[in-house]
Formats: structure tokens, C-alpha cells, sequence
């Protein structure tokens, strides 16, 4: 395919896909959204080939580095600025703006028009900033803003050491989590214990509440058929983000959420909030579980899990249960028809198969789970490679775009 082949069929990629992006827009009675926009909109869509073929190469590399929206982010963040522009819709003079927040005015400016230019925030007059739909997310009220901060602040303090990970011997070759880039930065600021010991602050645990909604979780919802299913153990439930949703959504199950036990105390003042009738009618139970170290509770239909702890879960299933594992699944940049065998989708030709920069955030949630936990996330055959070695099989997988949902059972 000649050059300008594969730029007219880009083109017809991004005009179809904006086409059904305007026809789920108006499905949903919403106004289509733009960068002016000061309320969400449950919809977004977007591919970064085009950008890539057309733009300079030094100039796309360069801007690999230069990428400093994770520090303006995390500044805004931290000094509340999308809580103070909630007061003033029409927007706030920088000069205003410093006052209040106690940041010279010059450099507050450099932070937040950078973010405006990004869509972030609306630069409504020369140093007056405003609201829009994206700046909305880092308001303190907002789980995802903690999830935001997290990675920001913290993950990336990991990401600042990656090569000398790569280089220390110590650090080099093991996978255990406590020679994760971000124990290590933590350890030179004097921590004590393990990752498990730091995540115990409240931030963290509503970090994992946002991680539901960004990763996309309740689309297992509508793709995942729920009518033969009466019971489900959520494994690693957090405060119960996942589970919440299906149990409202399909009153007949009944849920058990296991983790820690100072999780589940937080897990019951949530489901207390958002689920009280669950409660009452006890079709959710809480039990502890450490579930690296013990099986789950035994003989459910479905077992829900968003990270790989195999070997203990299948030694609570019966022949009619189900493990789902829903996560992130890592695809290569290369065409592999096996894949489409699973149904996984692939991008048409020219863009590349795993929809390059467009699905870009399972790639840097594979960097996130080495920063903070030595790890990574695993490619349908490394799924496949641990599920045989716990007795398990693959029986099929459900593709939900942003993520997928793996269902095993055992062989």
C-alpha cells in the first residue's frame, strides 16, 4: 500500500469511526461534547495514527520526552485548582487564582495553560481559566482525581528509576514484589514494610474504586451472559467497585466479597452507601481472605477476578464453576490471526492491529504493574500457559474493547 494509500484509508477510518461517534452521541440525548463542554459526557473516542504518519519524527520522539502533563497534572491536583474554578463558571484570573492558592502567578500560569492546550481546563480569556468536562475529574470529590494523583505523584516516581532498575543487580532479575521500582524509591525514603503496608491509606483504596470506571469494568455488564449464574465470589473485591454494579443489576445473585480485613471495613461503609438494600436482604457477605495464601470460598458459579491468583481459586471450584479474569490483555503490534480465532478484535489495515497509541493505556498499565508491583500484565497465552499449570482451560474470551474477560474452568 502506497503512502498516500494508507493515509486516505486512515482518513475513511476517522471519518466512519467520528460518523458512529456523532450516531452513539445522539443515541444517548446527549449534546456531542467538545473541548468547551463543562459537564461529562459518557462517551469519547479518539486514534492517534494519523498524528503518527503525519508528524515529523523528531518532533513525535522529542515529545516522547517532553511529555510533562503528569506534573502539571499532579500539581493541579494537589492544589485543589479544579475545586477553586468550581465557583467561578465564567473563570479566574491567574492572578486571582495564585492568591488564593499561594503559587507565583508566572509559573501557575505555565502549569495551566499547558493543560488547557491539552483540553484540560479552558484558557476562556489571556490568564483567565475555567472548567471544562476533563478538569472536572481532578475536583477532590472525584475517585478517578485520587487515581490521577496516584500515578502522578507516586507511580511516577517509580518510572524516574527504571533505568537504574534495569542496571542494579539486586533489582535487575527478580519479580518479586518487593523489588518494584516503587518499593525502591520508597525504601530510600525510609519505608517500612511491604507495598501492602503503604496502600493502607484511604487515597488508595478510592484509587481503586476510579480504576473500575477507567479501565472500563461494568461493560462485563452487558457483554457477560448473567442469566444462569446465581452465586459470585469477587476476589480481591477492594471495596466492592465490581460487584456493586452486577448485584444491582441482577437482583437475584447473591455476592461474596473476600479481601483483607481491614478492606472489607472500608467495603461495608461503601456498600452502606451505595447498596443498603443488599444489605438488609443479605445477598452480599463479607469474608476475610488473604488470597495469596488461602482458597476462596468453595463451590460458587462464578469466581471474579482482576489479578491472576490461579492456583488457590481452583481449589475452591466445582465442575460448574467459573473463573473470570478481567483485565487488561496485551497484544502485540503485529498481526496474529490466533487472535482473531479468539475473537480479540483487530484494528483494519493501516492502523496497526492493536490499535497503536488509541488503546495505549493497557500498555502503560503493564508499566504501572512493574512500577508498583514487579509485574506486568499477561498476553492471552500467558493466560493460558498459567491457567493449564492450575488445571485450569480457557473456555472463551469476551472482548469489552479496553479490556477483556477471560473465562476458565477447569480441564
Amino acid at each position: 500500500m502506497s503512502g498516500e494509500a494508507e493515509l486516505e484509508a486512515l482518513l475513511e477510518i476517522v471519518n466512519s469511526s467520528a460518523r458512529l461517534a456523532i450516531t452513539e452521541y445522539k443515541k444517548h440525548g446527549n449534546n456531542i461534547p467538545t473541548i468547551h463542554s463543562t459537564e461529562f459526557h459518557p462517551l469519547d473516542l479518539a486514534t492517534n495514527t494519523l498524528c503518527a504518519s503525519l508528524a515529523p519524527p523528531q518532533h513525535t520522539v522529542v515529545n516522547f520526552a517532553q511529555c510533562h502533563d503528569w506534573a502539571c497534572t499532579s500539581a493541579a491536583i494537589r492544589e485543589g485548582i479544579a475545586d477553586i474554578l468550581e465557583k467561578y463558571p465564567s473563570g479566574l484570573h491567574i492572578r486571582e487564582l495564585s492568591q488564593t492558592v499561594g503559587l507565583e502567578k508566572g509559573k501557575l500560569a505555565q502549569i495551566l495553560r499547558i493543560l488547557a492546550s491539552k483540553g484540560c481546563l479552558i484558557e476562556v480569556d489571556t490568564d483567565v481559566f475555567a472548567n471544562n468536562r476533563l478538569s472536572l475529574i481532578m475536583k477532590s470529590s472525584n475517585d478517578c482525581g485520587c487515581l490521577t494523583c496516584l500515578h502522578a505523584q507516586d507511580v511516577s516516581q517509580g518510572a524516574s528509576v527504571l533505568y537504574e532498575i534495569l542496571t542494579e543487580s539486586e533489582y535487575a532479575m527478580p519479580y518479586e514484589p518487593d523489588k518494584a521500582p516503587m518499593i525502591y524509591v520508597l525504601k530510600q525514603k525510609g519505608l517500612k514494610g511491604s507495598f501492602f503496608d503503604w496502600m493502607k491509606a484511604d487515597n488508595y483504596h478510592r484509587a481503586m474504586i476510579a480504576l473500575g470506571p477507567v479501565m472500563g469494568s461494568l461493560s462485563i455488564l452487558h457483554h457477560y451472559p448473567w442469566n444462569d449464574v446465581a452465586t459470585v465470589c469477587d476476589v480481591g473485591a477492594s471495596v466492592g467497585s465490581v460487584s456493586i454494579p452486577p448485584l444491582k443489576a441482577h437482583p437475584r445473585l447473591k455476592i461474596t466479597d473476600q479481601d483483607l480485613p481491614e478492606v472489607l471495613e472500608a467495603a461495608r461503609n461503601v456498600w452502606e452507601k451505595e447498596a443498603p438494600e443488599a444489605l438488609r436482604e443479605k445477598r452480599v457477605e463479607f469474608l476475610a481472605l488473604h488470597f495469596f495464601k488461602e482458597a476462596p470460598i468453595p463451590g460458587k458459579d462464578v469466581y471474579y477476578v482482576a489479578a491472576v491468583i490461579l492456583c488457590n481459586i481452583s481449589k475452591a471450584m466445582e465442575p460448574h464453576s467459573r473463573l473470570l479474569i478481567h483485565g487488561y490483555v496485551i497484544t502485540g503490534a503485529n498481526r496474529r490471526p490466533e487472535e482473531e480465532q479468539l475473537r480479540i478484535d483487530i484494528a483494519p489495515e493501516p492502523m496497526l492491529p492493536n490499535f497503536g497509541a488509541g488503546s495505549s493505556r493497557k500498555y502503560r498499565q503493564d508499566l504501572n504493574m512493574w512500577m508498583l508491583h514487579n509485574a506486568k500484565e499477561r498476553t492471552v497465552d500467558d493466560q493460558i500457559a498459567l491457567a493449564s499449570a492450575a488445571g485450569l482451560r480457557l473456555a472463551k474470551v469476551y472482548d469489552l474493547a479496553e479490556t477483556a474477560v477471560l473465562e476458565l474452568r477447569l480441564a
